[in-house]
C-alpha cells in the first residue's frame, strides 16, 4: 500500500486507539519486551508500555518517529529508524515475548519471528484483506493479505486466534500465533 507516509504522519496529533487484535490480546502477551514492526506514530507501543511492557518501535518514516519521540517521554517506548523493506535487514536480537504486524505487510519477515521469541511468546497480525485491495481498485496489490493467509502458521507456532471480516466498511483480517 504504498503511500507518502511523510504526509499521512505530518500534523498528526497524539496517537489513536491501539489495533483491534493488540486491544484484544495485550492481556494474554507474557511479560517481557515487544518489538513493534512499522509501528507508526506509536499507537500500539503506548499502549503496550502503559500495561509494562517495553516495547521497542521501528519505524522509517521521521514524521512518524517524530511524534513517538515527543511522546515517548518517560514511557518505555525505544525507537529505532528502521527501513524493514531494506535487503540487508538487521533486527533487534534478543527474545522478546510478543511482536506486532499491523497494518504492514512484508512477508519475508514473518520467518524470523521464531528466533525473535521466546517460546510462549505472540505474533500479534491484523491488516486490510484482498478484498478490501479490490474495493479500492488495487487488486494486484501485494500489501494486502490474501483470504485466509493468516492460517498458514508459520513453522514452529501454533494458531492462537483469526479473524476476517468487515468493519466500518473496510475488508480487515488478524490472528494472533504464538511460539512453541
Amino acid at each position: 500500500m504504498p503511500r507518502d507516509w511523510e504526509q499521512h504522519y505530518r500534523g498528526k496529533g497524539l496517537p489513536r486507539d491501539p489495533a483491534l487484535v493488540v486491544r484484544a490480546f495485550a492481556g494474554r502477551l507474557p511479560s517481557g519486551e515487544i518489538l513493534d514492526l512499522a509501528g507508526g506514530d506509536g499507537r500500539n507501543a503506548f499502549f503496550l508500555a502503559e500495561r509494562g511492557h517495553r516495547v521497542w518501535l521501528l519505524e522509517r518514516s521521521p514524521a512518524a518517529l517524530e511524534i513517538v519521540r515527543e511522546a515517548a517521554r518517560g514511557a518505555s517506548v525505544e525507537v529505532v529508524a528502521c527501513d524493514l523493506e531494506a535487503p540487508q535487514l538487521e533486527l533487534p536480537q534478543r527474545p522478546f515475548s510478543g511482536v506486532i504486524l499491523s497494518y504492514f505487510v512484508h512477508r519475508s519477515l514473518i520467518p524470523r519471528f521464531a528466533g525473535l521469541l521466546e517460546p510462549g511468546g505472540l505474533v500479534l497480525i491484523e491488516g486490510f484483506g484482498r478484498r478490501e485491495a479490490i474495493a479500492r481498485g488495487r487488486a494486484e496489490s501485494p500489501y494486502y493479505w490474501r483470504e485466509g493467509e493468516l492460517l498458514e502458521v508459520p513453522e514452529r507456532f501454533s494458531l492462537l486466534a483469526f479473524a476476517q471480516g468487515w468493519m466500518s466498511d473496510r475488508q480487515r483480517t488478524w490472528a494472533v500465533w504464538r511460539r512453541i
